[in-house]
């Protein structure tokens, strides 16, 4: 399994409210329609953020967590490829600009470690 995480933050003078409703309603079906027969999981984890130890709520450094699980490396080799073809990276690059201030954009691949906490 191969796991790909990518914070992202939203574009500048776009409403937290503004943003979400977007994502989910348009650049979700981008990612759903090219990530569709690579994936396992495609999920977004939207970002709200509690007050610091003093008490004041900061603007948060990301917006949203994109999570996307491959079953293994050949899947996300042949995802990365389709996703580079010049008329998909320009499709998805465009909406980008809509949502995302890129200069914020990362991604890696995660290696997880888990606890058993049941008992």
């Amino acid at each position: 399994m191969i796991k790909l995480v990518s914070p992202m933050k939203r574009k500048p003078g776009m409403s937290v409210e503004a943003f979400r409703q977007y994502y989910e309603s348009r650049h979700r079906l981008i990612g759903e329609k090219y990530l569709q027969g690579f994936v396992t999981r495609y999920s977004r984890q939207f970002l709200n953020p509690l007050p610091d130890r003093s008490g004041v709520i900061h603007e948060p450094e990301y917006d949203v967590i994109l999570h996307i699980w491959y079953p293994d490396k050949a899947s996300f080799a042949a995802c990365a490829k389709r996703l580079a073809e010049p008329a998909v990276a320009a499709e998805i690059r465009e909406d980008e600009k809509e949502l995302f201030d890129t200069r914020y954009m990362r991604s890696y691949l995660v290696e997880e470690h888990e606890s058993d906490m049941a008992s």
